[in-house]
């Protein structure tokens, strides 16, 4: 049943009938058929009615008439002029020439000039009136098409109405629904523009006045033969066939504009379907309409429009054809009466529609917050009225059930009708007739109709055409306002901003004037070294202290360094490095903020400072001259990334205590910092101390309001505490803050997924995939270019690059080969342990020069370098090749990030829709990154089958191998953890982090007195990412080798990075006592005593060599 417009006002009164008032006021630039100086008057003409004509009048010389012409039609629900005809219809004037009587003549002759279009669309939107110039179309061959080229024939016209025509509450409830249908591509090879003219159709029905349908109907497609792309942009047409004018067939300022295949919402957007859209739009047959249909929505019919939408997903559009004129016996009265009216007209007989298909358009994007338009191209396929039921909950058809023909306001549709006379509007009778008949076959008693038979009904042979051609239909759906209102991200911010206010910035540090006069102090003596070692570089050292010189050659001296501060601009450089002291005096000292007030003042002000600045500068000096002893050597820093590694290998051992200490110390030398907080945030939530790391997280936001992984973080803590609204703010102000993240987009979606919001989740996952494929096009494109440079300079080069490849595949399956770079570099690459890492492999150590001294022979193996051990060798013959990289999706992104940070639950939600999704499914990395889960939850049978299965797809993967290492290595299972561990370091691509490796491989090694190859595994691992514990094992190493001075140079290493630990100060002890250095042995055990040794395998040790040397042990 209907609903009433006033469905939400109980208290509706009825509505009445508005007027609207149109005054054509003048005209310029008119020309006639019979001279300058025309006579002429305009018709106003609305939804196919003559609202008047105005009274003839005289043309002036330059070209202007003043019509001041009224006229006034009514808008009433019932007709005949509706809110809808406002929407879509435009009102037509025509100038219209009286041309002189000729002899004989009775009646007067008259010829139209031109035409002008009136968009009545402004009355829709609040407006009481409004004024405005339309140009004015010739018609063909009117005179005005030969105007000169500044000239311009334009109608000033002004609208009115006594009051809106929409209250307040439809304004702001109700909404306005474009349409566009662009035009049908590749269609079937049948169709031929030869022949009988054909009616081209598309059509659906939407709700308009509450649940009311309103047809669209969009006839008279123009057939074209392939062989170019239609040009863009290209202007929209209006849907109505009385415009004569061609140039006022097209709609003021609304064109169609192109836009890349993957930004559509359609269903051939993908790269397989880029070649059918290129070949559709270029090569074949197409139908175009470029119409604009245009409805208005009442509030009640805005709800059931949406409520449609949720519930069946798809909307159906009907694409159909029919004869445009079929030759007929019947009569020909009420030709134009009957125009567009679907029950008059006369008999006679109408061939029934034909090539019946469908196109399932998913409306569902519009459901998505904030989104007002979606535009693509959907295939057609032949329709069937049970499938389009299924998927649509669609029973009637537009054009089966004859609606094609209904009423003018949903009339024709296009300005190419021909041929559309008194026939075609005679022999509507029987075309319903026809429709009502085949209708009934199918109705009749439908319970005792098979589903073979009424499958065998619906035959439609003919739509089967479009699918076989892989026909596509292009439309555009846009609306006004939102169906589903997104929230500001201003809005988001500030609810952001209550829930967390923002840290306060730390109190400024005052500075007085006693601080002032340091820094100046400071800066002097600063200074005075530079200027001393200048000296010292230009004349010696010994001069100054073992010589007395003369006057005159320190005359000269003095000179010639005047010369080189100058000449070198170093006594710039100083000048600038006072300035900002000295400006600093000034102010704080004196005072002085402002300008002076005569020039005699500011003499006697710098008179003053500089007499004090030389006194504080003699002061500086002499405090620089009475240095005795020189400052004590800065203390051993540990960095910020130094102590995360230290964190995460205390954390891979299982002690969590020394961890969180790590951690909050980090914290408590930055507070400021948002990386210290997100990590500790992540180890708290793998400690499942759900409460501190919302903490943490909250604090992070709090420094930064903009950044969007502590805001990620907040949403999924919000998540886990169950506080859904507050996550959906920190979601929602993410995608806000960078709406190009994939990683915000997908979070946001896996969220939605926890809500069941079905809607939301597939809105959120296409916009992270439409921003992951642009982003791989945007790098595939780079890296073709980087590739396009790089083979251009291969072939302006003399070597074959086939030699090159030859050497370096012998090189990585050979073992001797391998070894034939590390000699040939074995000079050039032994560093002491004072070395500079590279940054991208983990964090940089500075050594002291004291340290590097003691451990000056430590030899650190090259990268590039073979570990003396098995290889595991792979023959490509031997077994198949290894499998292709599984297509990157936008979970597997979302994966990486989520592990990172521990958030476990969201990491198996993310796994599911991987292995569902169509770029995923149970590739290696999804079964990687599930036992990678289980093994952080301990729980290592889980995480056994799911690296069986992961071996299974890639065995070439160094991530598989080194996991299952560490699996072997938590099960005590040493011997096979060593073969996986090996086999990962034999890879040419290293693992995801080899840290961990070398750190338990060393230490198998060591537990098996391989001593040797723990050395090296722990000098490369010192390399990469140098630690207390990689050195601790080079200097266990060293000295199980009987190689004291490494063994002391690599522990006094790891003493310095890490000054609690115990086995070191024990290893140091052992190290000093065959030493015979007895002070020191003491020493270090009681640090190792005191700090708690808890190896007591390694205290027994000690015991011993204590007994057997004599000391080592001060209770004793």
């Amino acid at each position: 049943m209907a609903a009433s417009p006033s469905f939400f006002h109980q208290d509706a009164v009825p509505i009445l009938a508005k007027t609207a008032n149109v005054i054509v006021l003048e005209g310029r630039d008119l020309k006639g058929v019979k001279g300058d100086t025309p006579v002429t008057f305009v018709r106003v003409e609305y939804n196919a009615l003559i609202l008047g004509d105005s009274p003839k009048l005289d043309v002036s010389s330059d070209g202007s008439v003043k019509y001041n012409f009224s006229s006034s039609f009514d808008i009433h629900p019932e007709g005949p002029h509706l809110l809808d005809d406002l929407a879509h219809k435009p009102l037509l004037i025509t100038v219209i020439e009286v041309l002189p009587k000729e002899k004989k003549q009775k009646e007067e002759k008259t010829v139209p000039l031109g035409q002008a279009v009136l968009d009545l669309l402004p009355l829709l939107q609040g407006s009481r009136d409004f004024k405005t110039t339309l140009p004015l179309y010739p018609m063909p061959g009117s005179p005005l098409e030969s105007l000169r080229p500044d000239a311009k024939c334009i109608l000033s016209v002004l609208v009115t109405v006594q009051e809106s025509l929409l209250s307040p509450y439809q304004l702001s409830e109700g909404n306005l629904l474009r349409v566009t249908v662009e035009g049908a591509y590749a269609v079937p090879e049948v169709f031929v523009p030869t022949g009988p003219l054909q009616n081209y159709m598309v059509g659906f029905q939407v709700p308009a006045v509450g649940e009311k349908e309103c047809p669209f109907v969009f006839k008279n497609g123009t057939l074209k033969l392939g062989g170019e792309r239609e040009p863009v942009p290209r202007p929209k047409k209006w849907p109505v066939s009385n415009i004569l004018a061609m140039g006022a067939q097209n709609i003021p300022d609304c064109f169609i504009v192109s836009s890349t295949y993957e930004e559509e919402d359609g269903e051939l957007t993908a790269l397989e379907d880029r070649e059918i859209r290129i070949q559709g739009e270029t090569i074949k047959k197409r139908i175009m309409w470029d119409l604009e249909r245009r409805c208005y929505l009442d509030p009640a019919a805005v709800a059931c429009f949406r409520k449609r939408i949720a519930d069946c997903r798809y909307w159906p559009v009907e694409v159909a054809r029919m004869p445009a004129v079929t030759s007929t016996k019947g009569k020909t009265g009420k030709a134009e009466k009957g125009a567009g009216v679907g029950s008059g007209g006369g008999g006679g007989e109408e061939e029934p529609i034909s090539f019946h298909g469908v196109a399932y358009v998913n409306m569902v994007p519009l459901l998505y917050p904030g989104v007002t338009c979606i535009r693509g191209a959907f295939r057609v396929v032949s329709y069937h009225e049970s499938e389009v039921f299924e998927k649509t909950k669609c029973a009637t058809s537009l054009f089966r059930d004859g609606h094609h023909l209904g009423t003018n306001r949903f009339g024709p549709a296009g300005p190419h009708v021909k041929g559309m006379g008194k026939n075609m509007k005679e022999e509507k009778p029987a075309r319903e007739n026809v429709v009502r008949k085949l209708s009934n076959i199918v109705k009749v008693q439908p319970s005792e109709i098979t589903v073979e038979a009424a499958m065998s009904l619906c035959q439609n042979v003919e739509g089967q055409q479009y699918a076989d051609a892989g026909t596509f239909l292009v439309l555009e759906f846009a609306l006004d306002k939102a169906l589903v209102p997104k929230r500001l991200p201003e809005e988001l911010a500030s609810r952001v901003q209550e829930m967390i206010p923002p840290r306060p910035q730390l109190p400024r540090r005052t500075t007085g004037a006693k601080k002032a006069v340091e820094d100046y102090h400071f800066q002097v003596r600063s200074i005075a070294e530079t200027i001393l070692e200048e000296y010292h570089e230009l004349f010696g050292r010994q001069l100054v202290e073992g010589l007395v010189v003369d006057e005159h050659t320190l005359e000269n001296q003095k000179c010639q360094l005047n010369y080189e501060l100058n000449s070198s601009g170093k006594y710039f450089a100083f000048k600038e490095q006072l300035k900002h002291a000295v400006v600093k005096i000034v102010r704080e000292k004196y005072l002085k903020t402002t300008a002076f007030e005569s020039l005699d003042q500011l003499q006697a002000f710098l008179s003053e400072l500089y007499v004090y600045l030389v006194d504080q500068m003699h002061v500086a000096l002499n405090q620089v001259l009475t240095q005795q002893s020189p400052s004590p050597p800065p203390p051993t820093y540990n960095t910020s990334e130094h102590l995360r590694l230290f964190a995460r290998e205390a954390q891979a051992n299982g002690d969590y205590t020394l961890a969180s200490t790590y951690y909050q110390e980090r914290l408590a030398r930055n507070l400021q910092d948002i990386q210290n907080w997100l990590d500790y945030g992540a180890f708290c939530l793998l400690m499942e101390d759900n409460l501190k790391a919302q903490e943490c997280f909250r604090e992070a936001v709090a420094l930064n309001h903009n950044h969007l992984p502590s805001l990620l973080l907040c949403g999924i803590m919000a998540v886990m505490l169950e506080n859904y609204e507050e996550a959906e703010v920190f979601f929602e102000d993410a995608t806000c803050l960078e709406p190009s993240s994939v990683l915000a987009w997908t979070i946001l979606g896996l969220f939605y997924d926890i809500q069941e919001n079905d809607i939301r989740v597939e809105m959120a996952f296409r916009k992270a995939t439409k921003l992951l494929k642009a982003r791989l096009a945007k790098e595939k494109l780079s890296v073709e270019s980087t590739e396009a440079g790089r083979r251009k300079r291969l072939s302006a080069s003399t070597f074959t690059p086939v030699q090159s490849v030859a050497f370096s595949k012998e090189e990585l399956i050979s073992e001797e080969s391998l070894d034939v770079p590390s000699k040939l570099h074995s000079e050039s690459l032994e560093p002491t342990v004072t070395i500079r890492h590279p940054e991208e492999e983990g964090a940089t150590v500075k050594v002291s020069r004291r340290l590097s001294l003691a451990s000056s022979k430590l030899r650190v193996p090259s990268l590039k370098e073979p570990v003396k051990m098995p290889v595991v060798v792979t023959d490509a013959e031997s077994g198949p090749p290894p499998p292709a990289p599984a297509p990157i999706s936008i979970f597997r992104e979302t994966i990486s990030f989520l592990m990172d940070v521990n958030a476990l639950q969201f990491v198996h939600r993310a796994l599911a829709h991987e292995l569902a999704s169509p770029q995923g499914g149970p590739s290696c990395e999804y079964y990687l990154v599930l036992a990678q889960t289980y093994l952080l939850k301990k729980e290592y049978d889980k995480a056994e089958k799911c690296l069986e299965q992961a071996v299974q797809i890639n065995y070439l993967n160094p991530d598989v191998w080194a996991q299952k290492g560490h699996l072997c290595y938590l099960t005590k299972n040493f011997s096979e953890a060593k073969d996986c561990y090996e086999r990962t370091i034999s890879f040419v691509s290293d693992a995801a982090d080899m840290h961990f490796v070398y750190l338990r491989l060393g230490s198998i090694y060591l537990e098996g007195k391989e001593c040797d190859k723990a050395k090296s595994i722990f000098l490369l691992a010192s390399k990469k990412s140098p630690s207390c514990l990689t050195w601790l094992g080079v200097g266990i190493a060293c000295y199980r080798l009987k190689e004291m001075e490494e063994a002391e140079g690599a522990l006094s290493e790891a003493n310095a990075l890490n000054n609690n630990n115990a086995e070191v100060w024990a290893y140091l002890a052992l190290v000093c006592m065959e030493g015979g250095r007895q002070l020191e042995a003491e020493q270090s055990y009681k640090y190792a005593i005191k700090l708690g040794l808890a190896n007591q395998d390694l205290l027994q040790e000690l015991k011993a060599v204590q007994l057997q040397v004599g000391f080592g042990d001060p209770s004793f």
